[in-house]
């Protein structure tokens, strides 16, 4: 389509959806309160609506959930409920109607098609199973089934309940093998440790042709670590699909790799950059906060939703694959990242990356605290915690020099084992910073 054929549609269920949240949405009952809705007849007029901030929806997700007693059946019936994966405190809920749950079905299929994801693939699901269910967890068969693949789980996680349901990092391993999986689809250091552990026992992973990594941030160095050890594993193939998105909103795509993400469904969600202060949206390839809406929801519903990343959009035609809609441009920083350290305001997904750029690590974390953690006005302190392959004092040296030469604070370096570090048995996803000081 072309793009006034896009905002055309998008219009028309923009005045659909708040027309509904009018009706029967908490939230927005009260913060719309004075605004005109009936002046806003499009996407264009989106300024007109306040900004709608993550801890809003986080404090009181049922008032996100829309009530209208008279739609029909399958705009109000609870299909399903996905929590967020916050770093701190309960899950927030996210509520999908079966309406909701088909529209991730063809999101989720277009997901797949800019991907290359298709009917002949096997989806090794290695996201953990956890307390709450997991978004990421529940879209990989999600995908799969959209796209008419075959998917496997491996059920890998902390302990939870008194089940004994979940296994081990090794029968990760084996189900890949057995199954003769194609896609491995999970947190990216998840994967990177099932490859590495696969390595240790000689695992046979010819069949694997793509890793599909989410819920965690990224760099360059890092994705081109996974495709030397799927080399070395003998893979069919080093494809590295780094899925960007959140449970509210569902996944964006990349049609080929280290590329932008695709929207692929602009009917269903609008994109938009914003100016924080004043609420008003950026020109296109200009750097802010990135705001989604809802267009075509009935469960939890998120008008200019703030996301909590730092991004731009590119709303041509892409050069690669031909697709209009808009596409999300990195790098994507994390707002609520940004920190001082011994006085200067530092980017840990810069000084994260310094480190993935290092060979030989195995595993390595970054904590912030205070030189005496008694003392709260003590200096701060860099510990940067490393297992390396190698001899210990190179891998000392090479990470010291990099990260000082990328943010200028001069760390310590602690050389411990890899399970001291990241033990997936009982962690989610690996804790890359840590910030101990007491604000």
């Amino acid at each position: 389509m072309s793009a006034a054929e896009i905002r055309g549609i998008q219009d028309s269920k923009l005045r659909h959806m708040l027309a509904l949240c009018r009706r029967g949405h908490a939230y927005y009952q009260q913060a719309w309160a004075g605004v005109d809705l009936d002046a806003i007849r499009g996407i264009d007029d989106l300024w007109r609506l306040p900004l709608t901030p993550k801890k809003a929806l986080m404090d009181q997700p049922l008032a996100f959930r829309l009530d209208c007693p008279d739609l029909p059946v399958a705009e109000r019936a609870l299909w399903e409920v996905v929590h967020t994966t916050g770093s701190s405190g309960d899950p927030t809920p996210i509520y999908n109607t079966t309406l909701d749950y088909h529209g991730y079905l063809l999101l989720n299929r277009r997901v797949a098609e800019i991907a290359g994801i298709n009917d002949r693939d096997v989806i090794a699901n290695l996201f953990p199973l956890t307390a709450a269910s997991m978004g990421a967890f529940m879209r990989s068969s999600t995908l799969a089934y959209a796209a008419g693949a075959s998917v496997a789980a491996a059920l890998g996680g902390a302990p939870v309940g008194p089940f004994g349901v979940q296994k081990p990092m090794e029968e990760a391993v084996r189900l890949v093998e057995r199954h003769r999986a194609t896609v491995l689809w999970g947190v990216t250091s998840f994967i990177r440790r099932v490859l590495i552990r696969a390595q240790d026992i000689g695992a046979d992973f010819r069949s694997v042709r793509m890793c599909a990594v989410t819920g965690e941030a990224s760099s360059p160095a890092l994705r081109e670590d996974l495709r030397r050890l799927m080399r070395e594993l003998g893979a069919a193939g080093s494809i590295v699909f780094d899925r960007y998105g959140s449970t509210e909103s569902g996944g964006l795509a990349q049609c080929h790799e280290e590329a932008d993400w695709h929207n692929p469904a602009p009917e269903l969600l609008h994109h938009e950059v914003v100016d924080p202060d004043t609420g008003r949206p950026l020109p296109d390839g200009e750097r802010g906060p990135l705001a989604i809406t809802h267009l075509d929801r009935r469960g939890t519903v998120l008008m200019r939703y703030l996301v909590g990343d730092i991004v731009s959009l590119d709303r041509r035609t892409c050069p690669h694959c031909g697709r209009s809609g808009e596409r999300v441009v990195g790098p994507i920083v994390r707002t609520k990242d940004l920190l001082k350290v011994k006085g200067m305001l530092i980017n840990p997904a810069a000084l994260l990356g310094s480190m993935q750029s290092v060979e030989g690590l195995d595993e390595f974390q970054v904590v912030v605290d205070r030189m005496d953690p008694a003392d709260p006005f003590s200096m701060d302190e860099l510990i940067l915690r490393i297992a390396p392959r190698g001899e210990p004092i190179a891998a000392s040296a090479a990470v010291l020099a990099a990260v000082q030469a990328t943010i200028g604070v001069r760390p310590r370096v602690v050389v411990e084992e890899r399970l001291a570090i990241y033990d997936p048995s009982r962690e989610t996803k690996a804790v890359r910073f840590v910030d101990r000081r007491q604000h």
